[in-house]
């Protein structure tokens, strides 16, 4: 690993990294959108032979119930009850964010209030590039479902040989998704957000990938909503002296396991820093003076995952305001986050922690407000509308108001 120093202008790279490369890819995804939007499943089946080397006709997008069911002859029963504990963990934890509609009224006759609403249509992109990661099938599904959505859709990229990963499948059968594309890419993206024949268009896309798949939601946003712009994946480590150094190693390596992924360790222990210089090869250092320093640079660089290895963590917790999870201890590696607590894994990368939270209940919810005055609530604000609407100088707004007490002559 490398050591770089807090007044460098390698730490000053990574507090204002990017979640992509804008200007090498903005175009190519922009004609790839426009593309699609244009010539729909024409598009979809020109770029898969393109980019995931699989020809495919129009009727072939969609994964037959025949795949769904073959899917389920390569996988072993023993998955099938390893996920069903993972969806009761995850079912747990969001239920907790359940809201529901709610009003509240005065007697001056005002009744405000709030309607919770599910998005009707959500889109989810599962990643299956460099492994297929249908994990983030139940971790995406679940909060959705809980929310009550009604149509889910799911793309995914096809192997090869031209079927979907059967975890994929199976994960996605057992949770009730009744569409799954087999498509992949900005094309994925550009389908769900403007519709092809055979892809009906949704509202919201939510769900990780590559640096295309990131752009193309940015590009997207406003034909539909999104969650978030995913980029490769980030670990941040607050360690010291009495940290064990196989942790750290092993957690470190772990993220290595992902293409681009960025691992980062931030210690008071000089000791610490340079065993594992020496130990690990990807990844950077980073020396604070103490560990409130720590926090403060963990929050500069607004991880996506930021594990804190000290005896007593929950001591430096109510310090980190950026992060997209946070592991305490020694036992709570980000792997247990990834696949089995209950939190999902679809977090905010590329310093977008510090304005972006990780993927929940409330994504898949929208609130209308509610707004209900009788004639006496009306007349004792009609003061007030008017003296705002005349400094704003929009009189008919004024006039909206007056003429509700306007006394019509009896004929």
């Amino acid at each position: 690993m490398k050591i770089i120093r807090l007044n460098s202008k390698e730490i000053e790279k990574i507090y204002n990294r990017t979640l992509i490369d804008r200007k090498r890819i903005r175009e190519r995804v922009r004609r790839i959108l426009e593309d699609v939007r244009l010539f729909g499943d024409e598009a979809l089946i020109k770029y898969t032979r393109k980019f995931d080397k699989v020809k495919q006709s129009s009727k072939q997008l969609r994964v037959s119930e025949s795949e769904i069911s073959a899917a389920y002859q390569n996988i072993s029963s023993d998955f099938i009850s390893t996920l069903k504990l993972v969806i009761e963990n995850i079912n747990r934890f969001y239920k907790k964010q359940i809201k529901k509609s709610w009003k509240t009224g005065n007697s001056d006759g005002v009744i405000l209030g709030e309607l919770i609403n599910p998005i009707e249509n959500i889109g989810v992109y599962v990643p299956a590039g460099t492994a297929p990661l249908f994990s983030s099938v139940y971790m995406s599904v679940l909060p959705a479902k809980l929310a009550g959505v009604k149509r889910i859709v799911l793309v995914t990229p096809p192997r090869s040989n031209g079927f979907v990963d059967p975890h994929i499948l199976v994960v996605a059968d057992l949770l009730k998704v009744n569409e799954i594309y087999k498509v992949g890419g900005a094309q994925a993206i550009a389908a769900l957000a403007f519709g092809t024949k055979t892809i009906s268009r949704v509202d919201k896309i939510v769900g990780p990938g590559n640096m295309y798949v990131t752009e193309a939601k940015k590009q997207v946003f406003g034909f539909c909503d999104i969650d978030m712009l995913a980029g490769p994946t980030e670990l941040a480590i607050i360690a010291n002296r009495f940290s064990n150094p196989d942790f750290v190693k092993a957690d470190i390596l772990a993220q290595t396991e992902h293409a681009g992924g960025l691992a980062i360790l931030i210690t008071n222990s000089k000791q610490l820093a340079r065993q594992l210089k020496n130990e690990i090869k990807p990844g950077f250092i980073i020396i604070t003076e103490n560990l409130e320093a720590a926090v403060d640079v963990a929050n500069k660089i607004a991880p996506e995952h930021l594990e804190i290895l000290i005896n007593n963590p929950r001591r430096l917790l109510k310090k980190i305001k950026n992060a997209g999870a946070v592991f305490l201890g020694p036992y709570s590696p980000v792997a247990v986050g990834d696949y089995v607590a209950g939190p999902s894994h679809v977090l905010p990368t590329g310093g977008s922690a510090r304005f972006f939270s990780g993927l929940g209940l409330n994504d898949f919810l929208k609130s209308t407000h509610v707004i209900w005055y009788s004639k006496k609530a009306l007349e004792s604000v009609k003061g007030a509308l008017e003296k705002i609407g005349t400094a704003e100088g929009l009189i008919k707004h004024i006039d909206s108001v007056k003429a509700r007490f306007i006394e019509k002559p009896n004929k």
